[in-house]
């Protein structure tokens, strides 16, 4: 029989990244525990910056489509898009930044 899952990381649809889901305050990890899920967390976190660079291509993209857009319904959807995408691009540098405030409250 198999012990439940201590902790796992689940795929965020709109984001596009796997999030860390933890079951236990960080202090009741183990040291191992902890080390694989940060090793894990490294692996997703460097590829934050390339997804916020693809978001910023399409946003570029549709701002385009915007400005040459005449139907204003049409419009208020492009900027309802590039809306939701910047907000997109703003929770993806909230978690690129996570581990680099832990390590930076690990070394005060």
């Amino acid at each position: 029989m198999s012990s439940p899952l201590r902790y796992q990381f689940i795929h965020d649809e709109r984001l596009g990244i796997r999030l860390p889901v933890l079951h236990l305050e960080w202090e009741d990890y183990s040291t191992v525990e902890r080390a694989d899920m940060l090793l894990e967390w490294e692996e997703i976190r460097a590829t934050i910056p390339d997804k916020i660079h693809r978001v910023e291509t399409v946003i570029i993209e549709k701002t385009r489509q915007m400005s040459e857009e005449e139907n204003f319904v049409r419009s208020c959807e492009l900027n309802s898009e590039i809306h939701e995408l910047a907000s997109v691009i703003n929770d993806l540098n909230i978690w690129f930044r996570v581990q680099q405030d832990h390590d930076t409250k690990i070394h005060q």
